[in-house]
């Protein structure tokens, strides 16, 4: 019997190599690589002393996994999702779920038929700050949520400065501040506090060189439950700060991700109560994400997205895109 689970990292860009490097130190996994950038993969290979192949047909054929991490541009997740699902095997695709609708109701249906596991890492639910934060929603410590505000920022050129090369490019791929970055926080207040009904979105490319897709969002939503929100990102600013705050009818509460600390504010408060959970790396989170497929493929509830949750946001990036190109509330069907 084997004494850990393996698992197939296909794609070992940024994030990719990230999902590798904390797949193997979880201790749980042993895990090879696909990677169609050769120079890249042996590289890789020899970083990690693991396993590389040149296609997804490849290290199918020379190896038997339990689970596959799809982390290639998103036009290609579902039909790389569908092939890893027909050859038996679980599967955490990276964020976001794909461009379109295209092919994710065959993959659902595919999925519950050979009775695999697939989840989308949107990485914020494995945060303990956001974790603390939903509880306090579930026990209803702020009253109903009556409105919420996020504003996220950060420096690409100096934190991704291949983003001119790769995915962020395009559209069709993935690429923009809406479906590379927005989508997080799209889902985490999808995830928090109610579903996106509709948006209305202003986004244009402001500052980053070498690309044309929007760099900045301006986007107010109202949630199913009625809540009313706002987000503002960018991708440009000096600072890497991003800040959530929730106002509920018996008090508020705001998550820093750059501190990792979250503040309470009751009403009849004088002032905001911090808790630190701050993280001795940011791995932590990644560590966490694959501890918890892994118990999602044994059946366990985990705060993982599911497939739906997943489509719920892939509709909310879609809706946001044609909002910013129309200049309408558009809403989610």
């Amino acid at each position: 019997m084997k004494s850990k689970t393996s698992a197939l990292i296909i794609g070992v860009g940024s994030i990719g190599e990230r999902h590798l490097r904390c797949f193997q130190e979880s201790g749980l996994f042993t895990v090879a690589v696909c990677e169609r950038n050769a120079e890249l993969g042996r590289s890789i290979m020899a970083k990690y002393a693991c396993p590389f192949y040149g296609t997804l047909e490849e290290s199918l054929e020379a190896e038997t996994f339990d689970l596959a991490v799809v982390c290639t541009p998103a036009n290609t997740h579902i039909p790389i999702a569908m092939e890893c699902v027909r050859r038996g095997l679980h599967v955490l695709l990276e964020k976001p779920l794909s461009v379109s609708l295209d092919g994710v109701a065959e993959l659902k249906q595919l999925a519950d038929a050979r009775q695999r596991t697939i989840r989308v890492a949107y990485p914020l639910r494995a945060i303990p700050a956001l974790l603390a934060l939903k509880d306090l929603l579930l026990e209803e410590k702020l009253g109903k949520i009556r409105h919420l505000s996020v504003v996220t920022g950060q420096d690409f050129p100096r934190l991704r400065p291949a983003y001119r090369t790769i995915y962020y490019t395009r559209h069709e791929t993935g690429g923009g501040s809406i479906q590379d970055a927005l989508t997080h926080q799209f889902h985490t207040i999808e995830w928090l506090v109610s579903p996106i009904h509709s948006v209305f979105a202003s986004a244009a490319h402001q500052v980053l060189e070498g690309v044309e897709v929007e760099d900045t969002v301006n986007l107010v939503a109202t949630l199913d439950d009625g809540t009313l929100a706002s987000f503002a990102f960018n991708h440009f600013q000096a600072h890497n700060e991003s800040t959530i705050t929730l106002n509920g009818t018996q008090g508020s509460a705001r998550f820093e991700m750059h501190t990792q600390r979250l503040g309470l504010f009751p009403h009849g408060g004088s002032e905001w109560t911090w808790t630190d959970y701050s993280l001795e790396k940011y791995d932590q989170v990644f560590i966490q994400q694959a501890v918890y497929f892994l118990a999602a493929i044994s059946g366990q509830d985990t705060p993982l997205a599911t497939l739906d949750d997943a489509l719920q946001t892939l509709k909310v990036n879609l809706a946001a895109l044609e909002s910013a190109r129309t200049h309408r509330e558009v809403i989610i069907e």
